[in-house]
C-alpha cells in the first residue's frame, strides 16, 4: 500500500512494487471516476481515445500540448489513482520536450510516454511508420529526465522499431533508451507470444504492454503477462470502443422504434450516475453555506 504522502509518480512506483498492474484508458473524467471507482490502481491517457473521443480527429499528432494537458487537468481534478499519460513525440525537439514534461507534471502525471515515431507519427499498429534516429530519441529522453522537477515522475520510452524494422531493433534501441534515462519502456506492436516473452527477458526495466484491440499484437491475459514479467498492462481504447458500440447500436435503436424504453435495463441509472459524481456531496454542501 503506497504512502498517502507520496507524489503521483512515487505512488505508481510503489504500486507496481506489489505486482503487475492493469491500467484502462480514459478518454474522459466520468470513465475515470468509473475506473477508480471499479478498483484499478492507475489509468492511461491515451493519445489515441483521446483524440477519437474528445476532438473527433485521427491519432495523427493533431493535437496540441495545451489541449493534452487541459484534458489530464480534467482527470486529475477528479480522480485519486496515479494517471499515465500519452505525450505522443513530446511535441517537437528537445526543447519542446522539455515544457510537455514541465506542464504534464505540474498537471497531475504519474508517468509520461515518449515515442520514437517521426511527425506525422501513426497509430503504432498501422504500417507506414517512420522513426527518429536513436540518437534523438536518447536526447529528448534526457531532456525528460533533465526537466521533471520530481525524479518519480516516471519516463516511459515507447519504441516502435518493432513495426518499421524488426524484433532486435525494438531491444536495440530499448537499451539505447534506458542508457539515456528511461524509466519503463513500452514496446509497441509485438508480433506474437513470444516476442512479448523475448522481449522481457532481454530488457531489464519495468515493461509496459499495450493490449488494444485490432492491432498486431495478440491479446494475451494480463495474467499470463503478468508470468512473462510485464508490470504495467493498458487498454487505451477499449472503453471507448465498447461505449461506442453501444452509442451506434442506440441511436439504431431509437430511430427505428421510437422510444429508449427497451433499452432501460442498459443503462446507467440516474442515481448510479449522481452517486459516481458525488453529487449529494454538492447538496450538502450547498445547504451548509446557506446556513
Amino acid at each position: 500500500m503506497a504512502e498517502p504522502n507520496l507524489t503521483p509518480g512515487g505512488i505508481l512506483r510503489e504500486t507496481i512494487k506489489d505486482g503487475a498492474i492493469q491500467a484502462p484508458g480514459a478518454p474522459n473524467a466520468i470513465m475515470g471516476r468509473l475506473i477508480e471507482e471499479m478498483g484499478f490502481p492507475a489509468m492511461y491517457l491515451s493519445g489515441a481515445a483521446f483524440s477519437a473521443g474528445v476532438l473527433g480527429l485521427p491519432d495523427i499528432g493533431l493535437f496540441t500540448l495545451t489541449e493534452l494537458t487541459q484534458q489530464l487537468s480534467y482527470l486529475t481534478a477528479r480522480v485519486s489513482i496515479p494517471v499515465i499519460v500519452d505525450a505522443d513525440t513530446g511535441f517537437g525537439d528537445t526543447a519542446n520536450v522539455e515544457r510537455t514534461i514541465i506542464e504534464l507534471e505540474r498537471a497531475g502525471a504519474a508517468a509520461i510516454q515518449l515515442e520514437d515515431q517521426e511527425l506525422p507519427k501513426r497509430c503504432g499498429h498501422l504500417s507506414g511508420k517512420s522513426l527518429v534516429s536513436a540518437e534523438a530519441m536518447c536526447a529528448k529522453l534526457r531532456a525528460a529526465a533533465t526537466a521533471r522537477a520530481d525524479d518519480a515522475t516516471v519516463i516511459i520510452a515507447r519504441t516502435d522499431a518493432r513495426g518499421v524494422h524488426d524484433f532486435n531493433a525494438a531491444v536495440d534501441r530499448a537499451r539505447q533508451y534506458i542508457a539515456a534515462g528511461a524509466d519503463w519502456i513500452f514496446p509497441e506492436a509485438l508480433a506474437t507470444r513470444d516476442e512479448f516473452e523475448a522481449f522481457a527477458k532481454a530488457v531489464d526495466v519495468p515493461l509496459v504492454a499495450n493490449m488494444t484491440e485490432f492491432g498486431k499484437s495478440p491479446l494475451l491475459t494480463f495474467d499470463e503477462l503478468e508470468a512473462l514479467g510485464y508490470r504495467v498492462v493498458l487498454y487505451p481504447v477499449t472503453l471507448l470502443r465498447v461505449a461506442m458500440k453501444a452509442v451506434e447500436s442506440t441511436l439504431a435503436i431509437l430511430a427505428a422504434d421510437g422510444t429508449q424504453r427497451d433499452l432501460l435495463d442498459l443503462m446507467q441509472t440516474r442515481q448510479e450516475l449522481y452517486d459516481l459524481l458525488e453529487y449529494d456531496s454538492y447538496e450538502e454542501r450547498d445547504r451548509k453555506y446557506f446556513g
